[in-house]
């Protein structure tokens, strides 16, 4: 007896129902539709077995099957190498089309050319969509036709774009829940993935605390940014309706969604980015690269407190202040004088918003070896970044509770570190 002829939904970085420019499309498909999530054991394996992370993941995909469990169908998942649970799911399933939204990360493209090629070498048609973001990587580009490198440029002609278009179309999905596949897959639990509960949770979103944005974003104690970006990072909110929302609100929080983008098409167009300097000039400097001294980093224990707070705090939750964050890369690849790379790798491994794209374009912003980057000779003072913006010390002492008992010296006194960062950056810099 003939299979029944079936599409396929493929989530991956947009963990949602709503507003999923790539499930909609599927829903319109003539076949009946299966959607899925693949936990990609390239990228589990080298993760703890409490990666946070990996919980939230979970999370979202046990909303999404409760959801769909309303409508008679439920969610497909798998776990294993992409290309070899596709290899499975062609044997035992009629599948006709495959759908899924556009990832433009370099392994990500990687994984869905190999893919691609497997589904069509079957005779399955493959379409994927824009979804993560507002413009993608050929639609905003110079008169030549070549990417921007700097920021102000290309957010001028984002803006453009979007005024021409505005509001950017959202997705209602709903009215076709119909077009689902009915079935009750099995739902795994955390455990049978091979993973544990975190104790380090994703905060719920709230827009509502960035209303006044544009006065309060650098003020780590006032607590008052959305806490949208892991949300954005794993798809559980749409990038059309956070942008819908900030032209109208904020056009400071704009700006940084439009950062966003930047360092996104960046990452497509110069892939090397990922743990290369952009600009290359800078390839000659010579890192102290001190073990010792990135083991103090990493703990929050270099006896300036705006670093060491922020250290705390992204050790203990996932998070850190986007002012504190520029505190932290900077006393890192300035003061003491190593690579960006062990940084970027740290926030990879810790920061529950991850995004390769932001985490090494920042970085490299830091370094000042990236595109449109702080000049090398700017190296932030941690004592007056805390005088600016945690006057009171109030965001420091949520973190270091030892504060007030008499709180260690620096590692590294920033006069003289400053000095030996910009004779250094002179000396190695290839001109």
């Amino acid at each position: 007896m003939a299979k029944e002829a079936v599409s396929f939904f493929w989530f991956r970085r947009d963990l949602r129902l709503e507003d999923n420019l790539g499930l909609f499309q599927a829903l319109q498909s003539q076949h009946p539709v299966i959607p899925l999530f693949i936990f990609d054991e390239t990228i589990l394996e080298p993760l703890p077995n409490n990666d946070p992370r990996v919980g939230f993941i979970h999370e979202s995909l046990a909303a999404i099957n409760t959801k769909l469990l309303e409508f008679g169908t439920s969610l497909l998942v798998k776990k294993g190498k992409p290309s070899e649970v596709w290899e499975s799911l062609l044997n035992d399933y009629n599948i006709q089309e495959v759908y899924w939204n556009k990832d433009y990360e370099p392994n990500a493209i990687q994984r869905d050319l190999v893919v691609d090629n497997l589904l069509v070498s079957k005779g399955v048609t493959v379409l994927a969509f824009k979804d993560q973001v507002i413009f993608e990587e050929a639609e905003i580009v110079k008169a030549d036709g070549l990417p921007y490198t700097v920021y102000t440029p290309f957010k001028n002609k984002w803006l453009e774009k979007y005024n021409s278009i505005a509001p950017v179309q959202e997705w209602d999905a709903t009215p076709y829940f119909s077009n689902f596949f009915k079935s009750t897959f099995e739902f795994p639990s955390l455990g049978q993935i091979g993973f544990i509960l975190s104790s380090i949770k994703v905060k719920p979103h709230n827009l509502k605390l960035v209303a006044n944005y544009h006065e309060t974003r650098d003020f780590p104690a006032l607590d008052s940014t959305s806490y949208l970006s892991p949300h954005l990072r794993f798809g559980t909110v749409s990038i059309r309706k956070l942008v819908n929302w900030a032209v109208r609100k904020n056009p400071v929080f704009l700006s940084e969604l439009i950062w966003r983008e930047f360092f996104m098409q960046i990452l497509f167009h110069f892939p090397k980015v990922k743990n290369r300097n952009f600009k290359s000039a800078y390839d000659g400097i010579e890192w102290r690269n001190d073990e010792a001294d990135f083991k103090r980093w990493c703990e929050g224990k270099t006896g300036y407190p705006m670093v060491d707070a922020g250290m705390r705090q992204l050790n203990e939750t996932g998070y850190m202040h986007n002012r504190v964050r520029m505190v932290v890369a900077s006393f890192l690849c300035k003061h003491l004088l190593i690579e960006w790379q062990w940084g970027e790798a740290y926030f990879a491994e810790k920061l529950l918003d991850y995004e390769m794209a932001a985490n090494v374009g920042n970085w490299q912003w830091a370094a000042g070896t990236g595109c449109d980057a702080a000049p090398y000779f700017r190296v932030f003072n941690p004592e007056i970044q805390q005088k600016k913006f945690d006057e009171k010390g109030i965001y420091i002492r949520q973190w270091i509770a030892e504060f007030d008992l008499g709180y260690g010296q620096p590692m590294v006194e920033h006069a003289m570190a400053r000095d030996r960062a910009i004779a250094t950056y002179k000396a190695g810099i290839v001109k």
